[in-house]
């Protein structure tokens, strides 16, 4: 299988690892046969564990890892104790080239430190963000940051839009995507300095995308820009609240249908739109964020992801490292003149 995509699986991270990982990996498996799995973490719980699951004895190689970094860890105690544990080795892989992507449902704080730290970042970007697909009316959007950087500057979010803008053109398949920042009103004296900023300098610069200005909360589900661009704090919000409903909807249409025998023969009419429907708003179907802006790909999963979870996160994996979406998001920062990179090259020039 020389040549084959390889995937390294951080197998120890995740809120059911490492079962959830392999049963994840099993069903990746059979989507995407040609690929291999590079599986880090505690050889004495995996070997057997990958025994007992047939399909994955040809295309799977456990590495020994020391340590887990868990969901408390500091990102600078990662930075200190988690070089060697099986997300930090999952990481290294992609840095001496091994691997082609990592992925691991563990830590967030610590995924992101840990990358930043050994994959460093493309040229013209100063912090790395974290994207991902969300359900709306119109299909899928892209979103980002979902929660790597608290604080964001004007051109943190001018970076996110161009990054972004790269991750749809690859992802959705949109050639000019329309791209959006998140913020309290669509008007242009709304919003807080730095969207204020980041949204005039999008306005005044010619770029691959449509910058469409404002989006309210509300947007999100209808899907009205195919990017929307926020600080990682406002967007982490944003995601759970948006789970957190999906979730709410689906227990309610659960209850109001055991309600009567009138409403469950109901149920038994509707149950098949209701699948599509849960389907639809199950965050497991739309799992898999990456952190753009590395030197590198890395893919985080949901902590508390299902085998399908871990499934969806490994096909977003696959096709990022496919589409060599690097490559597309440093020809992009190059169209966009006004970052930092190109200013200080023209100035060392003149």
């Amino acid at each position: 299988m020389a040549g084959a995509l390889t995937i390294a699986l951080d197998a120890m991270g995740g809120d059911h690892a490492p079962g959830v990982i392999l049963d994840g990996t099993v069903l990746a498996r059979e989507q995407h046969p040609g690929v291999r799995y590079l599986l880090f973490g505690d050889e004495s719980v995996l070997r057997p564990a990958v025994d007992s699951r047939p399909s994955l004895k040809d295309c799977v190689t456990v590495v020994p890892a020391e340590g887990v970094i868990d969901g408390s860890m500091k990102p600078s105690q990662a930075l200190r104790k988690g070089r060697t544990s099986s997300m930090g080795l999952a990481i290294q892989a992609v840095a001496d080239g091994t691997a082609q992507v990592a992925v691991s449902a563990g830590n967030t704080g610590a995924l992101m430190a840990l990358a930043k730290f050994v994959l460093r970042t493309l040229p013209g970007i100063d912090r790395p963000a974290l994207v991902t697909l969300l359900p709306t009316r119109r299909g899928e959007s892209a979103m980002l940051d979902l929660g790597a950087n608290v604080e964001c500057s004007a051109e943190n979010l001018i970076e996110f839009a161009v990054m972004g803008a790269a991750y749809a053109r690859l992802v959705l398949g949109v050639s000019r995507p329309k791209v959006a920042l998140l913020n309290i009103g669509t008007e242009e004296l709304k919003g807080n300095d730095e969207v204020k900023q980041a949204a005039e300098r999008l306005r005044a610069t010619e770029l691959d995308f449509d910058f469409v200005g404002f989006a309210e909360g509300n947007d999100l589900g209808e899907g009205t820009a195919d990017v929307f661009v926020t600080d990682g704090f406002t967007g982490n919000v944003a995601l759970k609240t948006m789970e957190g409903t999906a979730l709410l909807i689906t227990h309610l249409f659960r209850r109001a249908f055991r309600n009567s025998v009138m409403s469950m023969l109901g149920y038994l009419l509707a149950r098949g739109g209701l699948r599509t429907l849960r389907a639809h708003l199950d965050p497991n179907t739309h799992n898999g964020g990456m952190f753009v802006g590395l030197n590198g790909l890395v893919v985080k999963s949901h902590g508390g992801a299902n085998a399908a979870g871990i499934a969806s996160a490994i096909s977003v994996a696959k096709d990022l490292a496919q589409g060599d979406l690097n490559a597309r998001i440093a020809e992009d920062m190059a169209l966009f003149g006004s970052r930092p990179a190109v200013e200080a090259a023209e100035a060392a020039g003149s």
